[in-house]
């Protein structure tokens, strides 16, 4: 089966990853911004990194047969220092227009401020000018206020729910996403997101459509394979495969095809 992981942060994976990756079946991952963990100091250490994701990470990809794409945005844990963000938002559109280039992402809120909430309106507004769709971190803590609150912005500003996909949802957050008409992403990662079987709790309660499910691995504990390993535990409850297909490898390339540079085909 091919298999497409929406979310995955490979510049903090060995390339032993991209093999196992590979061997597992996955075919295509997108790799949107994120916070590396320690924040950001200068203008320069974001444009260094947004050049890494577009362009060695898609070599290295490309050496185990996998198309990468990746995703560029303010970090919503990085929005909050307002200087540096203007600095920032100011030198996104230039990447907006580059090859393989096929989301904002993942814009949001953490610590659920104004000043988030600031990052989010001009990325979305940026989105819309470059006619992209959005990858949406609902946070960590205090998740549910979180999304409702990405919700209202979205809705305020009359963007499109089908192209918005709203990331790392959890039996706390699906009714609202689902209810906004959003796509819906379940993040499988060990300790503080879900796990194979409560994803698949998720999808059998509320349907396959507009459902995906992603790994998220970066720097914590998490695993690449977590694509492959809710295959698993979708198979060992006799799911057919057509239904697997629809969230692992249809789903996304349906959502990412409202991007003008996505090149997979989807059989």
């Amino acid at each position: 089966m091919r298999l497409f992981d929406p979310h995955a942060h490979m510049i903090s994976r060995v390339t032993d990853d991209y093999e196992r990756m590979a061997l597992a079946g996955i075919e295509a991952i997108c790799e949107p911004s994120f916070w590396l963990g320690e924040p950001r100091k200068r203008l320069g250490s974001f444009l260094d990194y947004f050049d890494h994701i577009m362009n060695f990470e898609r070599e290295r990809a490309a050496k185990y047969g996998i198309k990468h794409y990746c995703l560029i945005a303010l970090n919503p844990r990085e929005a909050n220092n307002r200087p540096l963000a203007a600095e920032v938002l100011k030198e996104i559109p230039r990447y907006l227009k580059s090859p393989g280039v096929v989301a904002v992402g993942e814009i949001g809120f953490d610590v659920i401020s104004d000043a988030e909430e600031d990052a989010i309106r001009a990325q979305i507004e940026l989105a819309r000018s470059h006619d992209l769709p959005l990858m949406v971190h609902t946070p960590h803590r205090d998740k549910l206020r979180g999304t409702q609150r990405t919700i209202q912005v979205l809705e305020s500003v009359k963007y499109d729910p089908k192209r918005v996909l709203l990331d790392h949802n959890t039996e706390e957050t699906i009714e609202v996403s689902r209810e906004y008409g959003a796509w819906c992403g379940h993040t499988v990662y060990p300790l503080t997101k879900l796990t194979p079987e409560r994803a698949a709790n998720i999808f059998e309660r509320y349907g396959t459509d507009r459902m995906l499910v992603n790994s998220s691995c970066d720097w914590g504990p998490s695993d690449p394979l977590s694509v492959p390993k809710t295959v698993a535990e979708l198979k060992r409850r006799g799911w057919k495969e057509a239904d697997i297909k629809k969230v692992v490898w249809d789903n996304p390339i349906s959502f990412f095809s409202q991007s003008r540079d996505l090149a997979l085909g989807g059989e």
